[in-house]
């Protein structure tokens, strides 16, 4: 038996983990306030699979949830404490090989604002704050009155 090979990532109201194992079959997956236990047989030599997590917070049980494709298990670990970030999944600070970052799913929820703007609205707003102060000096730069347009053939 061996772990599994997984990828983690945070959410403002859950925690995702994904088990990577093709092709699983009698999956079980047990939910606790603390603890997560994952068990299956798969991937290309069928083994079978086993990963025992203390949590870094609490979840909610009966609210957590996975889903099985023929590629992995996908859990959704409902918080117990909504808005509050994990930096790590598990307890323990220590690293675990088969355990990762899914770095394609992380967004820094954290950092967002209520603003209901779109990226272009932010861009344009952030220019217009970089402009220069009324009674800033040219810089001996002057006008563009007497340039002759130039045109590439």
């Amino acid at each position: 038996m061996q772990p599994a090979t997984a990828k983690w990532y945070d959410r403002r109201d859950s925690v995702f983990i994904e088990f990577l194992v093709e092709d699983s079959k009698d999956v079980q997956v047990k939910f606790e306030t603390s603890k997560l236990d994952f068990c299956c047989v798969g991937g290309i030599e069928n083994l079978k699979h086993q990963n025992e997590l203390e949590l870094f917070d609490s979840i909610n049980p009966q609210e957590s949830k996975y889903r099985r494709t023929d590629r992995s298990v996908l859990c959704c670990l409902k918080k117990a404490k909504a808005g509050v970030a994990w930096p790590r999944l598990t307890k323990d600070k220590a690293k675990f090989q088969w355990l990762g970052v899914d770095f394609n799913n992380w967004k820094d929820w954290e950092d967002d604002s209520d603003e209901d703007l779109s990226s272009f609205d932010k861009f344009s707003e952030m220019m217009n704050t970089m402009g220069g102060e009324d009674g800033m000096p040219d810089l001996g730069m002057g006008g563009m009155e007497g340039l002759e347009e130039v045109y590439l053939e």
